[in-house]
């Protein structure tokens, strides 16, 4: 099994990104490869669909994953400099069903500790099945400078598991944030995960993992409309943007519209409650080619 993976792995390299689905047909329809089997090339056709938005890193509950400069919220693997704001704790949980293929479902856990001199979050994220999988978890510290601008730094250890060698391999990322208020109802935001371009390296392959750059604004109209917007780069892959409002229908509800563009634009619809201390997110994404990504996030604050 694995050396079949091997030559496929080699094969996706030497092709471009247009010839990548046909390869893969031609492989499956040749070697009648099983269900792990295919699943791991939806994987790795998954890296150049998905563009900017690698597996690694956990969706967020910003409509059209604009959660860089998002003042109000923060995702686990996103901006820390955005949990800098809090001054209560957190706890949040997120599943993510892409496309109605439990194998591809993503799930991770945040939770965020507020204090005078620092705050701290840390994170966990968990994608794939059995015979592949992927899991990451982080430690960030963030502070707030006098509701001016915010700074956050995380530590993320990131390790994979192959079923074909009984490994886990791993390792570790750097993530960096920072937020400014430009005016009262301006706010900039900047990220990078991976700045160092870190990769797992073994005996038979390289996995190498994404190293992204986000920036981004967020624009209040009013009180209770927002305006996104949001850039991202891969290194290896092309631009994304992504734009989205938010809007309070009332002080417990609110209506979030949106879309994101790299090779294919994918238009974006959520909803969100605020019950007090509990918070729930429901996104939906439509994909032209690979369907329907929908995204549910619960928070409570104590």
């Amino acid at each position: 099994m694995f050396t079949k993976l091997k030559l496929i792995n080699h094969q996706v390299k030497e092709v471009t990104q247009s010839n990548t689905q046909k390869i893969f047909t031609n492989i499956l329809k040749q070697n009648r490869m099983k269900k792990p089997i295919l699943l791991l090339l939806f994987l790795l056709s998954a890296e150049y669909t998905f563009s900017q938005i690698a597996n690694i890193i956990s969706s967020s509950s910003s409509i059209a994953q604009t959660s860089v400069a998002d003042s109000r919220s923060w995702a686990a693997f996103h901006n820390p400099a955005a949990f800098g704001n809090y001054t209560q704790h957190e706890f949040a949980f997120l599943y993510e069903n892409r496309f109605f293929i439990k194998e591809l479902s993503n799930k991770s856990a945040q939770a965020v500790i507020a204090t005078d001199l620092v705050n701290v979050g840390v994170s966990f994220s968990h994608f794939g099945y059995s015979i592949y999988h992927e899991m990451m978890a982080g430690v960030g510290l963030a502070r707030n400078f006098s509701d001016k601008f915010n700074i956050g730094v995380q530590f993320n250890y990131y390790t994979t598991y192959f079923a074909a060698d009984n490994q886990y391999r791993g390792a570790l990322l750097g993530q960096i944030g920072l937020s400014f208020q430009l005016s009262p109802k301006l706010n900039l935001g900047f990220n990078t995960f991976n700045p160092f371009q870190t990769n797992i390296k073994t005996e038979y392959v390289t996995k190498r993992l994404p190293s992204v750059y986000s920036l981004g604004t967020e624009y209040f109209f009013a009180e209770n409309l927002r305006w996104h917007t949001q850039i991202d780069k891969e290194i290896s892959s092309n631009y994304r943007f992504a734009t989205g409002f938010d809007y309070r229908l009332a002080d417990q509800f609110a209506v979030k519209l949106g879309g994101y563009a790299s090779k294919y634009f994918v238009p974006c619809l959520g909803f969100g409650m605020d019950l007090s201390s509990f918070t729930f997110d429901l996104n939906c994404e439509l994909h032209p080619i690979l369907g329907l990504n929908t995204l549910g996030m619960i928070r409570y604050k104590f």
